[in-house]
């Protein structure tokens, strides 16, 4: 049995030691921060694993006093796994060793970070240009420990799968995105299958243009338990998470703070979005594709909580269980996305928001980005028009309407598909709220022929709580807009 590909099966499984303590394992010290091919630094251990992968651990040595810090004069090799790739100081004391791009990537921020068409530059462009650490057609690295800075890309994962990206800092990566993940296949397409299972696990990403981006075909992939952050130093904070074209993705227990969009779908399908907080965003979750998912989480203090944009095709986005308070915050912040038309309707749950390929929205489309102004498209209105336009989101499903509270009961109807099973969630909030702080439970309602629903909910004293709102899902999926509250 060779013993590569039985350690790619199992890596992402074992804890960080297991590696260097298997057989035939040898440990390649990183502990000098020149950057050429003699013994010692990290390009020639990473050049020696690459010769015969699956048989080191590296590991980067804190080398004198703190900080730490190797800096590429030119594009290190891709990383072939399996293999472990570690700074040794975070383990013991949690300081990063730096991977610092500023060397080699010459210019302004942004403009420093090409894009793959001719002209265009930044966040928001097709790319792969500058990356730190680049895992391309392999499997089985493992990341961790490391503060990865001044990239265009901080780690680029293109056509690599079961990989785990865990314990490290993302800073300052003006380009792509400070991780991404893509099945790019050089041409813009994307690559079914090429870009799976890989783990993104712990890490702090912080003023990269965007955080993380799934694209191209990356799918059934773990994001969990990161900071995804911007602060005024960010040039151009456009998503803490972009999903386009990426489906069957989880994204669980990460915190979201003060993009254009804290998290963005772009015809993406079958994402799961769990637990996660988004606060401090021009939008909180701005989202298109069928069959996503959004789960438990907390929304709260965004100028709008959950955007639901319209696309070509039917969209339908199941909302089950998020406490969401506090939004409409005047935060016009619109870097290829987030909410900035005048007049725009703010708060909870909003069908139809423009985005950046929509004629309707306000902002920049990409520092660098070019969209012809004759491919942005029309929004529908409620009776579908004008011609060529894009639907509403979720087949427009309208909220339901309450028409009662009294005795400890909520009571309303809901219009919906015909003879159909509907399920109606049921939210409370303090004095003063009217969005959904407290999720309080939900009841199923099946309607009649004309597609008319009728329910009532014990809410019991629900001490504390003054204002009371309900959301409608369809059989199929499609989650409604917040009812207007009823209070008592």
């Amino acid at each position: 049995m060779r013993l590569a590909p039985v350690l790619a099966a199992l890596l992402p499984l074992l804890p960080l030691s297991a590696l260097a303590q298997s057989p035939g394992i040898k440990v390649l010290s990183v502990d000098r921060y020149a950057d050429d091919e003699q013994p010692g630094s990290l390009r020639w251990a990473i050049d020696t694993n690459n010769r015969n992968p699956g048989h080191y651990r590296i590991e980067i040595q804190a080398v004198g006093d703190a900080p730490y810090v190797i800096r590429p004069a030119r594009e290190l090799p891709a990383i072939k796994g399996p293999v472990e790739i570690s700074g040794s100081a975070w383990a013991r004391d949690g300081q990063y060793v730096a991977i610092d791009g500023s060397s080699y990537i010459k210019g302004q921020g942004a403009h420093a970070c090409p894009g793959a068409v001719p002209g265009q530059y930044g966040t928001n462009v097709r790319t792969t240009t500058g990356p730190g650490l680049v895992l391309r057609d392999t499997q089985g690295v493992v990341l961790s420990g490391l503060e990865i800075r001044n990239f265009c890309i901080g780690i680029l994962v293109n056509r690599a799968s079961h990989n785990v990206i865990q314990d490290n800092r993302i800073i300052a990566n003006k380009g792509g995105a400070g991780i991404m993940l893509t099945g790019d296949d050089g041409q813009g397409n994307p690559t079914a299958t090429s870009t799976v299972n890989n783990k993104v696990l712990r890490n702090q990403l912080i003023d990269n243009g965007d955080g993380l981006e799934l694209t191209r075909g990356a799918a059934f992939n773990l994001i969990a338990d990161n900071l995804f952050r911007s602060t005024p130093a960010n040039p151009e904070p456009s998503q803490g998470i972009e999903i386009l074209l990426g489906n069957d993705n989880s994204v669980v227990r990460n915190r979201f703070e003060n993009y254009s969009d804290g998290l963005q779908i772009n015809w993406g399908h079958r994402n799961y979005l769990g637990a996660n907080t988004f606060s401090g965003n021009s939008i909180g979750i701005s989202i298109t594709g069928d069959g996503n998912m959004l789960d438990g989480n907390l929304i709260h203090g965004n100028r709008i909580g959950v955007a639901l944009r319209p696309e070509p095709g039917i969209t339908r986005t199941r909302l089950s269980a998020n406490r969401i308070w506090g939004n409409s915050q005047d935060i016009r912040r619109c870097e290829a996305g987030g909410s900035c038309v005048a007049g725009q309707r703010t708060g909870a749950i909003v069908f139809g928001v423009p985005a950046q390929a929509h004629a309707l929205y306000v902002g920049s489309r990409g520092i660098g980005a070019d969209l012809p102004l004759k491919d942005q498209a029309s929004i529908c209105d409620a009776q579908g028009a004008p011609a060529g336009c894009q639907p509403l989101p979720n087949q427009n499903q309208q909220p339901p309407r309450l028409t009662s509270i009294d005795a400890g009961r909520l009571r309303g109807e809901v219009q919906g598909p015909p003879a159909s099973r509907l399920r109606v969630e049921v939210f409370g909030n303090p004095a003063g709220g009217d969005e959904a702080e407290q999720y309080l439970g939900d009841v199923l309602v099946t309607s009649d022929a004309q597609g008319l629903g009728r329910f009532d909910y014990e809410i019991g004293d629900a001490a504390g709580l003054r204002s009371f709102t309900t959301t409608v899902t369809t059989a199929e999926g499609a989650t409604s807009a917040l009812s207007t509250p009823a209070r008592r």
